[in-house]
């Protein structure tokens, strides 16, 4: 097992080594300045859509705009907001947190690119549904069918062996034994059936699943964690204040901290930032394409906020509060720090904010992963690939909470990396068709014919 895990290490430190950092930071960097830095000034626009009544009547797809999003969160707000924070902090010390920031700063602007040529590229199924993604704008955009098969390849290993099993599931068992003390084998028995009865029903069960799951967490977590920060404020200045110094200079081993570098605190932040906010991934967009919308635009913008949400405001949260109190110091790691950081911050009722809220970020993360894999094999398989994968996923789902959390991690770290460069090459590719979709947008909606 050791030798295993030590191969293991090999490769992701390969995987992720300064090439793909570069590459994920750097498609950021680079849609930010052709797009004219739209994360900051079409925020307020992008919000407004989400928090609007959708006006589009004859709109094709298979959930409403907000449905949509809420899956693509459901997907994304999980684990990493919770887990991957203290771990990314564990390894790489506050400075972590700032490159988190900046690894969602860029990401906003690839998630709006990704998402827009997802419904620009979409179709539909056999089936009857809207099937779009990576493989979709790769194939008809890029014309590189064996790319598009590449990334769904490496789609189907995430959602069975990274983000969409393991390491939710594990982190699910670990804190309600933890907190309540219940055996593992029965937590993972009822999680496996509730995700078999939700993942069977297909896009819209999940969909509908997620839309009440989603807003709800979220405003939960949120608050409970401002109530923590609110009653340490006198110290939230030093705080940030470490955090931007320790993203520059190496931070020093103090208690169970061992020390980190500025390349150890910014491959921490961005490789658990970009396991969290998924920007450049690729996932984002196959739910994307079941929007209802006869916008490309328009849906790009809703699902940008996505990685606002979730990193800048859900792992801003628990970042913050893991460095007030201390907490990344100690010896604990994974959810069991954060479960610790929110027990100091608020005696007796801290550690149930966490352990709930985990139970329902890692259970939505896992039903809009069963989605994308799903997205994938219907690609690479037609429709008669779905039951099959379904049951392989259930049966991971089970299996997931008796691996080692360390083994975990590092294979889920590997397959997303995989899986973000073929995306990665299709956004840069087409980056044309994402400046002129958006300057004709625009362009109508400044003369007012912008089609709503």
């Amino acid at each position: 097992m050791q030798n295993i895990t030590q191969l293991l290490e090999t490769i992701d430190s390969w995987v992720w080594g300064p090439p793909l950092l570069i590459l994920l930071v750097g498609t950021g960097i680079f849609l930010t300045v052709r797009l004219g830095i739209l994360q900051v000034f079409k925020l307020p626009l992008a919000l407004k859509y989400v928090f609007s009544k959708d006006k589009e009547k004859e709109a094709t797809g298979d959930v409403s705009s907000f449905a949509a999003l809420c899956t693509a969160l459901a997907a994304t707000i999980g684990t990493g907001n919770i887990v991957g924070v203290a771990t990314a902090i564990k390894a790489g010390g506050p400075g972590a947190l700032f490159w988190m920031w900046m690894a969602a700063f860029f990401g906003m602007a690839t998630k709006y690119g990704e998402c827009l040529l997802s419904v620009k590229y979409r179709v539909t199924d056999e089936n009857g549904q809207m099937s779009g993604g990576p493989m979709y704008y790769i194939e008809r955009g890029l014309g590189k069918k064996w790319l598009a098969k590449m990334f769904s390849i490496f789609g189907i290993g995430v959602a069975f062996f990274g983000i969409g099993t393991f390491p939710q599931v594990n982190a699910i068992t670990d804190s309600v034994k933890a907190t309540f003390n219940i055996p593992t084998i029965v937590t993972a028995l009822a999680i496996t059936i509730l995700v078999a009865l939700v993942t069977l029903g297909g896009i819209k069960s999940i969909a509908k699943t997620a839309e009440i799951i989603v807003p709800f967490m979220v405003i939960v977590y949120v608050l409970g964690s401002l109530i923590i920060i609110f009653c340490n404020i006198q110290f939230l200045p030093e705080t940030i204040a470490l955090v931007i110094k320790s993203a520059f200079t190496p931070t020093a081993a103090t208690g169970g901290f061992l020390g980190a570098s500025v390349m150890l605190a910014i491959r921490s932040g961005v490789a658990r930032g970009v396991f969290s906010n998924e920007s450049g991934l690729g996932s984002a967009p196959i739910a994307t394409a079941a929007a209802k919308t006869n916008s490309c635009v328009k849906q790009g913008l809703i699902s940008m906020t996505g990685t606002f949400f979730d990193t800048i405001i859900v792992c801003t949260m628990t970042g913050l509060i893991l460095i007030l109190t201390d907490t990344w110091k100690g010896n604990l790691a994974g959810a069991e720090m954060t479960n610790a950081a929110f027990d100091a911050g608020l005696p007796g009722i801290g550690k149930y904010i966490v352990t709930i809220g985990l139970i329902f970020f890692a259970f939505t993360t896992i039903l809009g992963w069963n989605y994308y894999g799903e997205r994938c094999t219907e690609y690479l398989f037609g429709v008669k690939g779905i039951k099959p994968y379904r049951y392989i996923f259930i049966f991971l789902v089970a299996a997931g909470a008796f691996l080692k959390l360390e083994l975990i991690w590092i294979l889920a770290d590997i397959v997303n990396g995989l899986m973000a460069i073929p995306n990665l090459i299709a956004l840069i590719g087409l980056s044309g068709v994402i400046v002129a979709e958006t300057k004709q947008y625009f362009a109508q909606m400044n003369t007012g014919n912008k089609a709503n």
